[in-house]
């Protein structure tokens, strides 16, 4: 099953949409367009959302793969359509203009911009930054909707939570026993979906205060997953250890700098008597005392709740912009602001 979901998605930041592509799902799975926009609502609630947040009002049309609300094996075909199109005709036209638009060519510092830019032989930004724009990420989210029904199906649940923003960081242990779905529900109810009230409002001090000197912060968020049986992923193919693979999957998010599973990067301050989970035998299953290797174990599933954490740095966005250099004069000059 790993190997056997794929997804595909398409479109640019405001071009007419964003269009995605699910293969590999199993027929007979209940799902409808309702479900799927409870999460791209979800994906777009927050404290220090920018202005495109605002705009747009994300409704999935599902356009192929489904029948009377339930799969049907084949490809499943996802369409969202971007309400800030209508300002943008001109600008992401199709066809060909005869006076098209004055071309970006002042690259962002952090962003793919230059690279894209030199990658490509472009020498206006917009043809590199409007696909490494984060809208990608609410076709992601909509796909993740249908794989979520499927987890659902099988008893596994996922919850996510904001662990720090900037400097401020939340010491709230995750609850146990461990109710993905009541985590998430308390979550949510935070503007920056923190689980602790006085960190919340350190950070939101911390976002406002980077809002008012035109600059942004970056933080760190915890997803669990809960009914994983052991033995998923693989301990002798490279690309087949599910650690692996959920590297490669958080790291191509935009803005994602590091990822870790368990314990993490803490582990190298401990010695490993303080690090490895010791093996228990409880009521007929295996168990263990600790979970510091976050539920993976030499690529595979362990039978304990998967612990993942990613951190993703400050947008590259700037209300204040940074140095650049002209793409096209080489003259040094304040970065676009997009």
């Amino acid at each position: 099953m790993l190997k056997r979901l794929q997804f595909l998605t398409a479109g640019e930041s405001h071009g007419k949409g964003l269009l995605g592509i699910l293969e590999g799902m199993p027929a007979g799975l209940p799902v409808s367009a309702t479900e799927i926009n409870v999460q791209l609502h979800r994906r777009q609630q927050g404290y220090g959302r920018g202005k495109r947040m605002q705009i747009e009002d994300d409704r999935i049309e599902i356009y192929a793969g489904v029948r009377y609300g339930k799969t049907l094996g084949s490809p499943i075909g996802l369409v969202l359509k971007n309400r800030d199109w209508d300002t943008w005709k001109k600008r992401m036209a199709v066809e060909p203009v005869d006076d098209p638009t004055q071309p970006v060519t002042l690259p962002r510092p952090g962003h793919a911009d230059l690279p894209g830019a030199i990658k490509f032989g472009t020498k206006d930004i917009r043809n590199v930054l409007e696909r490494a724009s984060a809208r990608e990420t609410a076709m992601r989210v909509a796909l993740g909707a249908v794989a979520r029904k499927l987890l659902q199906e099988i008893g596994i649940s996922i919850a996510s939570r904001v662990v720090r923003i900037g400097p401020v960081q939340d010491p709230t242990p995750l609850p146990q026993p461990l109710d993905p779905e009541a985590v998430n529900r308390q979550a949510d109810q935070s503007p920056v979906r923190c689980l602790e009230p006085q960190t919340e409002q350190a950070m939101l001090e911390v976002i406002r205060s980077a809002k008012e000197d035109g600059d942004s912060v970056g933080g760190v968020f915890e997803m669990v997953a809960a009914g994983i049986p052991p033995g998923l992923g693989s301990g002798v193919t490279w690309d087949r250890k599910l650690s692996a693979r959920i590297g490669e999957a958080l790291h191509s998010i935009n803005a994602i700098k590091g990822v870790e599973i368990g314990l993490g990067f803490a582990s190298a301050e401990r010695r490993g008597s303080a690090v490895h989970d010791e093996i228990l035998w409880q009521e007929g299953t295996f168990t263990r005392l600790t979970n510091n290797a976050g539920g993976l174990e030499g690529g595979m599933t362990n039978g304990m709740p998967l612990l993942v954490r990613a951190v993703m740095k400050p947008i590259p966005t700037l209300v204040k912009p940074l140095r650049s250099v002209d793409l096209i004069t080489h003259e040094p000059r304040l970065a676009h602001k997009e």
